[in-house]
């Protein structure tokens, strides 16, 4: 091939290159990313500080580590309101069973997996049997577990938070795996973050590159189609409930371990934190469409907002205002950039 057509063949491949990037779920997300870095790094000298980035980082980490699983869910095409308050959940569980049984905290927390796996099981058992819309089963599930942190708190501790249990066998070593810290050139990284990037990277890699994956974009695209070529619609929804279930769980227990005691009427409203944070990625409300990356930018994109108003010293007021128009403008993006990616080539 001569020169000039190599240098012609190039020029045709950039415009491709381009459309397929304009085509990506997280393009919106990764724009918006770098637009509020730029802001707050202009209007507030303290945000560009290596401290201040792990302070984001760890602000970002604790919605990222829920806002992985509830986007692969929502590719599936369902939700789950009682997110929020299962990660209470968890942490009362291990807090409660360590206290009252006085056995090492390992019990605790490993009976707290067993829970929030229960809840997680008893969601996906509860669509696929009464086909009702995961919005009433979950929001179901959402007041069960406001009540019962509430009833059984105050029942078993007399009070609506836990008893301190950090001079128990184990506390230490769970405290090392759910909330330690590491501090390298001024950096301080939460373990939170490392649980993050492990479950970013295990949620990426079962999304783009297993079988799995590309059932959860079946049955979240056309569940009846799916079902039609033999994709297991209800296994796979959940199974997808359990990794909800597991993230509630790995964050419950930071919170435990990093706090102490816990109080029974935390998580309310977190879970629509984590589903803006997916919508912001590139999840779509309808399902069959998203990325595990981008929801991971989405919660960069809190972390980023609810510190850089902090060091900006503007009114704190305005960060729900803030949140409520980026999933907005992030709902209409997500929109176009589907369609622009289902026309194809032009």
């Amino acid at each position: 091939m001569s020169v000039p057509d190599v240098l012609a063949a190039e020029r045709r491949e950039r415009p491709a290159a381009l459309r397929r990037l304009a085509g990506r779920p997280e393009l919106g997300a990764l724009i918006a990313a770098a637009a509020v870095f730029l802001v707050f790094a202009a209007v507030a000298e303290p945000f560009l500080r290596v401290s201040s980035l792990g302070t984001v980082l760890y602000a970002a980490s604790t919605i990222g580590i829920m806002a992985v699983p509830v986007a692969l869910l929502m590719i599936g095409g369902e939700f789950d309101l009682s997110a929020g308050v299962l990660v209470t959940t968890a942490a009362l569980t291990s807090s409660m069973v360590s206290y009252q049984l006085t056995a090492v905290t390992w019990v605790g927390v490993l009976v707290s997996l067993a829970v929030t796996l229960v809840v997680g099981l008893f969601n996906g058992w509860m669509l696929a049997r009464t086909k009702l819309p995961s919005f009433i089963v979950t929001l179901g599930t959402f007041l069960m577990l406001t009540g019962a942190n509430l009833g059984v708190t105050k029942l078993v501790s007399g009070t609506v938070s836990t008893k301190p249990i950090s001079d128990m066998e184990g506390f230490a070593s769970c405290r090392w795996l759910f909330a330690s810290e590491v501090t390298v050139g001024g950096l301080t990284v939460k373990a939170t973050v490392w649980w993050w990037l492990g479950l970013l990277l295990a949620g990426s890699w079962v999304l783009l590159r297993t079988r799995f994956g590309n059932w959860i974009f079946a049955v979240g695209g056309d569940a009846d189609a799916a079902r039609a070529v033999g994709v297991p619609v209800a296994r796979t929804k959940t199974v997808l409930y359990l990794f909800v279930g597991f993230g509630a769980w790995v964050l419950g227990q930071h919170l435990l371990f990093s706090f102490d005691t816990v109080q029974s009427g935390e998580g309310v409203g977190n879970e629509l934190i984590y589903i803006v944070a997916a919508v912001i990625g590139g999840c779509l409300i309808t399902g069959g469409y998203g990325s595990v990356a981008g929801s991971a930018l989405g919660a960069l994109i809190f972390g980023m907002a609810s510190k850089g108003i902090i060091y900006a010293q503007w009114n704190p007021d305005w960060f729900k205002f803030f949140l409520g128009a980026m999933l907005l403008l992030a709902a209409l993006l997500n929109s176009w950039v589907k369609r622009r990616a289902e026309r194809g080539p032009r």
